[in-house]
C-alpha cells in the first residue's frame, strides 16, 4: 500500500507543532502507521543544516544561500526518511515542506517563487504532498504567541520584522489560491482542539479506517 504524505504549513507561531502531536495519535487510531517529522531536520544531516540556517548568529546569510541550504536538507530528509516511510505504507506528517521555501525564500525574500521552485524540483524529484494544511493566522498574533512561549526554540527567522512575516503570509495565501485541491486553509485562531478536529476530518475523509 502506498503511504499518504501530509504537510503542515503556516507562519511562525501558527500552532503547527501542537497540531502534529495531536494528529499523530488520531491517525494511529484509524489503524495507520504514522511517521512524524519536520523540516529542516528530521534526520541527522538535515538537523545539522537546520542549526546553520536557524542560528540567530547567522544574520549575514544571503537569501540564495538560505534557499539552497533548505533544498539540500530537504533532499537528504526525503531519501532517508520520507520516501522509505511512504514506501512502507505510512502516513507521513511533516512540519513544513516545499511550500515553506516558496513562501519564505521565494516570496518574502524576493527570490521569486518559480526560481525557488526549480531549486526544489531538483531536490524532491516530483514527490509532492498528498494533502497540505495551511494554518491561517495573522502574523502579528503568531509573533505574540512566540513571545509568550518561553519553551519554544527561538531562531533567526523569529528575529525578522513583522513586515517580513506579513510577506510570508501573503506568499502562503497565493500558493493556496493557486493549488486549492492540495492546500486546505485552516483557521488557526481558534482553540488547538478545534484546529486539530478540522484537519483530522479532512485527513480521515481521504484515508478512512484502514482495512484489517
Amino acid at each position: 500500500m502506498k503511504g499518504h504524505f501530509v504537510t503542515i504549513e503556516g507562519v511562525e507561531g501558527a500552532g503547527k507543532t501542537s497540531l502534529i502531536q495531536t494528529l499523530e495519535a488520531l491517525v494511529k487510531g484509524l489503524g495507520y502507521a504514522c511517521t512524524v517529522t519536520r523540516e529542516p531536520g528530521g534526520i541527522p544531516i538535515a538537523e545539522e543544516i537546520r542549526q546553520v540556517i536557524l542560528d540567530p548568529a547567522h544574520t549575514e546569510m544571503d537569501g540564495r544561500t538560505e534557499a539552497l541550504l533548505y533544498a539540500a536538507a530537504r533532499r537528504q530528509h526525503m531519501v532517508e526518511k520520507i520516501l522509505p516511510a511512504l514506501k512502507a505504507g505510512h502516513v507521513v506528517i511533516c512540519d513544513r515542506f516545499i511550500d515553506s521555501s516558496l513562501a519564505y525564500q521565494g516570496y518574502a525574500r524576493g527570490l521569486g517563487i518559480e526560481e525557488v521552485r526549480r531549486i526544489n524540483d531538483f531536490a524532491i524529484q516530483g514527490t509532492m504532498p498528498d494533502q497540505t494544511f495551511l494554518l491561517d493566522l495573522d502574523p502579528a498574533e503568531g509573533l505574540k504567541r512566540i513571545a509568550a512561549n518561553h519553551n519554544r526554540e527561538k531562531n533567526r527567522l523569529d528575529m525578522e520584522q513583522l513586515a517580513f512575516h506579513k510577506r510570508v503570509y501573503e506568499g502562503y495565501r497565493m500558493l493556496a489560491e493557486a493549488d486549492p485541491e492540495r492546500i486546505a486553509v485552516i483557521n488557526a485562531a481558534g482553540s488547538p482542539d478545534k484546529v486539530a478536529a478540522a484537519v483530522y476530518e479532512l485527513i480521515a475523509g481521504r484515508l478512512g479506517t484502514r482495512p484489517s
